[in-house]
């Protein structure tokens, strides 16, 4: 029927018909063409919403880390204000540019609105996963034309304070060495020299005794007895350590020592004893022979003293044998033998000085040392330690000018005695043997009375061959 029907048609009927039929096929391709352009401009459009929400929820996850991270992000924030780059900026950014890849920026154009350069290497990066939401800003170091990365510098003071940051001092040493080395250093007692004077200016004494008359100590000697004197003091700190570690875990001052709190074990520190102990022995080595055998005989002293507070109240007598031993050593170096007359009363000067100041260094400790059974002369002599004090410091005195008589000494060493003795008076007087901090203070300086002692026996020397001669010239005009 269809086909007779159309058979009846005439041909512009059918002509027409043909023509409508393919426009409809056309208006239809058509519209689907245009439904499907809308619907990938509305999916477009959806994408570009949701990378706009994330970036309003970058700007504020961005904005609570410059708050707790200030410092790091105001480089990043004054770069962003001399660019004009705010997320204001970066929306409308957006806006111009829908028509492009999502997340890609690629018009020049929209750069130049914004203020950016667009050939700096400045870009956006903006990732879909949710642990990636914060924009990063990779910061050209250096553009030209544009303002460069602030950079927030330190005030004048606080670069002045970095550069002194390592100091020559020995606490300074000790603070700017290697963590792996520091505990060795503390353990010598690197960090308070004080006992390495002590243990020196008795060998000073001795050796510008034995000079020659009109003549300056040997420098070489005393170079030699001054880093023998840190090699020995850093060996009997360790073998005292090693004895006293139990004790010195309950005392306040001696807790943070390396053995008692952990720092360095048992065979550590016999290591660093022996690598003193050669130091030493290769030292002694270049003196003459009497000189080795005397030195060497020291050691049983430095070895046992330790345990002299163990068994009674005068472990500083022993002390003061031990450290005052370079007083007979220093005369032997110089001349290979031992004038009694002269090294026996020095030493005796030593010995009573060390019992004045280390009794005073006792007193820092002398609650401790009750409450844990360790001895001195501290608690042997209680409320009457500075009369006997007083008695220690007239045996210096007292040794020291018995010494200067035997050696002939001229007045500048009566004069240093003098001193000397000045000195003495004045801590014993100024003490306060119940404030540990004075007591610290006091026995710190007898470095300067071994200075004091030493610069007065440089200059009775120099001074003897010049008064010899008047002497000698006066007794042959009275003979004449």
């Amino acid at each position: 029927m269809g086909s007779l029907a159309i058979k009846k048609l005439s041909r512009k009927k059918l002509d027409f018909l043909l023509k409508i039929s393919s426009h409809c096929r056309m208006y239809s391709t058509s519209g689907m063409c245009v439904f499907g352009k809308a619907r990938t401009s509305g999916i477009k459009y959806l994408e570009h919403n949701q990378q706009h929400r994330c970036l309003l929820n970058a700007s504020k996850q961005l904005s609570a880390h410059n708050r707790t991270h200030s410092n790091s992000n105001d480089k990043l924030h004054g770069y962003c204000n001399t660019q004009s780059t705010n997320w204001r900026d970066f929306s409308h950014l957006h806006h111009h540019s829908r028509t492009t890849s999502l997340g890609q920026i690629s018009c020049d154009r929209h750069w130049h609105n914004i203020g950016v350069d667009p050939h700096m290497k400045t870009s956006l990066i903006m990732r879909t996963q949710p642990r990636a939401l914060v924009p990063v800003v990779k910061v050209p170091q250096c553009a030209v034309g544009t303002t460069p990365p602030l950079t927030k510098k330190k005030p004048p003071g606080q670069q002045q304070q970095s550069r002194r940051s390592f100091t020559l001092s020995p606490q300074g040493i000790v603070e700017a060495a290697p963590s792996n080395l520091k505990p060795y250093l503390r353990l010598i007692r690197l960090d308070r020299p004080i006992g390495t004077w002590l243990l020196f200016w008795p060998c000073t004494w001795s050796i510008g005794l034995a000079a020659e008359a009109g003549h300056l100590p040997d420098p070489t000697m005393l170079a030699l007895f001054g880093l023998g004197s840190f090699l020995m003091r850093g060996a009997g700190c360790i073998i005292n350590d090693m004895w006293d570690k139990d004790f010195d875990k309950m005392v306040e001052r001696t807790k943070d020592r390396p053995l008692a709190c952990g720092e360095l074990n048992f065979y550590q520190a016999l290591g660093c004893l022996a690598l003193n102990l050669s130091g030493s022995l290769a030292i002694l080595l270049t003196f003459n022979w009497y000189s080795v055998a005397l030195g060497a005989s020291s050691l049983l002293l430095v070895v046992t003293y330790p345990l002299m507070k163990r068994v009674t109240f005068w472990p500083q007598l022993f002390l003061g044998l031990t450290f005052n031993w370079g007083a007979i050593l220093g005369w032997a170096a110089i001349h290979g033998n031992s004038d009694w007359s002269v090294v026996l009363p020095l030493y005796i000067s030593g010995i009573a000085w060390t019992l004045m100041y280390d009794t005073i260094y006792a007193h820092q400790d002398k609650e401790d040392d009750l409450l844990i059974g360790v001895k001195s002369t501290a608690l042997k002599l209680g409320d009457s330690t500075k009369p006997w004090l007083t008695g220690f410091s007239s045996a210096m005195i007292t040794c020291l000018t018995l010494t200067g008589y035997m050696c002939e000494q001229t007045w500048p060493y009566y004069i240093g005695v003098g001193a000397v003795a000045t000195h003495l008076v004045h801590q014993i007087y100024t003490v306060d043997l119940n404030n540990p901090e004075d007591c610290g203070k006091k026995f710190r300086s007898n470095k300067w009375l071994g200075a004091i002692m030493f610069a007065g026996v440089v200059a009775g020397t120099l001074l003897k061959e010049k008064e010899n001669k008047e002497t000698k010239c006066d007794t042959k005009m009275n003979s004449e």
